[in-house]
């Protein structure tokens, strides 16, 4: 979350920000409580102070009498400090409502907006496939090679699970090695992660993982949920440690399963692997000092980059427009790939995206680091990226490498772990 003394004294700017990326947070009721909590903590103080004075005169009382009105008076204070403090910790409360919900500041450079409103950085090294037969979409690949089945995961677990066979399985471990192996390379750790998380790493995290809106499985009777992803429990790994400023940064490669309701999600453009409710991700993760933040960003959207390019998928970057942010999110990047197979000729659709949130999570992780030489702590700041979620990237890779004889060539970086060339 945003620092509190940061929202008071820049209110109107916080404010701006909300509405630049749509969200309504009452900024003024939060200026307004903070000022009466300060009133109230200053209070609390003063009447400690006077409790702890009388307190020191009861050894001193002359008779008695005097003492037992010393006792008294000190008693009356305490309560009087005790309901000033529970006051205090009610606006304590009521301010932490609402500064839990106010997003992160924007980068002056993302384009103001929804998700119509993003804007275009480049492309990747592979062209558009120019087919000159009628390609087929991945599920009607899949049925040719026997690549999933949907059915079955209705069966065992409901409408958007499924079951991956044959090369499918192939691919997505060839995916896996492959990320894991490339990052591995470019001195981020790799790690396997808990598919379950504490509800409040979660929302440390910026996810909320109770009500309507919620994306998240929660498990019943528990403070546990599913995590969505490795974001998840790659942030809480460090949650509530101070680290040396030399430690920094710190870049990790997370394997985990994702589980996601994917509530209202529907449509042709949603079909098959796109949307699902489980699905394996490769996640990068990094602790930073502040100077190193914006670098790094920059360096985890080229790895994005690389790892497609070497997948031989067409792509495009995005800048993602202010109002398509998560809250957390400082700036972000998303990598979209060409799938023929989507829509009506083919669309653009998201495999991968890269996200700079500077202090938020790691203020709400309390994540600080301290600086040889240097008095006091800071908050770390935190960088997120999908190196590869299997699911997606097989799409892109069926479709974008069909043949016209149905088969369907695999990209040469996943041919040593597939064992083969082409899938049929």
């Amino acid at each position: 979350m945003l620092d509190r003394k940061t929202i008071v004294e820049n209110a109107d700017a916080v404010k701006e920000n909300c509405h630049r990326r749509g969200v309504d947070c009452d900024v003024d009721s939060l200026v307004e409580l903070e000022r009466q909590r300060l009133a109230k903590l200053q209070q609390t103080q003063e009447l400690n102070r006077q409790a702890n004075e009388v307190s020191k005169q009861i050894g001193k009382a002359k008779d008695d009498a005097q003492r037992q009105e010393t006792i008294a008076r000190g008693r009356e204070l305490r309560d009087a400090k005790d309901a000033a403090q529970k006051e205090h910790d009610q606006l304590e409360q009521q301010i932490l409502e609402i500064q839990r919900l106010i997003p992160n500041l924007t980068h002056a450079d993302v384009p103001t907006g929804g998700e119509d409103d993003a804007r275009e950085l480049g492309l990747g090294k592979t062209p558009v496939c120019s087919f000159d037969f009628q390609p087929l979409d991945h599920l009607e690949l899949g049925e040719r090679h026997d690549l999933f089945d949907f059915e079955a995961g209705a069966r065992v677990a409901g409408a958007g699970f499924y079951f991956l066979k044959n090369d499918a399985v192939r691919l997505d471990l060839a995916l896996q090695q492959y990320a894991v192996s490339l990052l591995s390379e470019r001195g981020f750790t790799p790690v396997t992660t808990p598919d379950l998380a504490l509800t409040e790493i979660l929302h440390g995290t910026g996810f909320n993982p109770r009500g309507p809106e919620t994306q998240i499985y929660a498990i019943e009777n528990t403070e546990l949920n599913l995590v969505a992803t490795a974001e998840i429990t790659l942030g809480g790994m460090l949650a509530g440690q101070t680290l040396d400023a030399e430690q920094l940064p710190i870049k990790l490669c997370g394997l985990s399963h994702c589980f996601r309701t994917e509530a209202g999600a529907a449509g042709r453009a949603s079909k098959g692997l796109y949307r699902v409710h489980q699905f394996t991700k490769v996640e990068m993760f990094a602790f930073a000092g502040p100077d190193q933040s914006d670098d790094l960003h920059e360096e985890m959207r080229q790895i994005e980059c690389d790892l497609f390019d070497a997948l031989e998928v067409p792509y495009r970057v995005i800048d993602t427009a202010s109002g398509d942010l998560g809250g957390p999110a400082y700036r972000k990047y998303d990598l979209e790939a060409w799938m023929p197979g989507r829509g009506d000729g083919g669309q653009w659709g998201e495999v991968t995206s890269t996200s700079n949130c500077t202090d938020y999570q790691a203020r709400r992780l309390d994540i600080r680091f301290k600086t040889a030489g240097q008095k006091g702590t800071q908050f770390a700041h935190t960088l997120n990226g999908t190196a590869v979620a299997t699911g997606r990237a097989m799409i892109a890779i069926l479709e974008n490498h069909q043949r016209a004889d149905g088969t369907i060539n695999i990209p040469k970086v996943l041919q040593p772990w597939m064992g083969k060339e082409r899938i049929g």
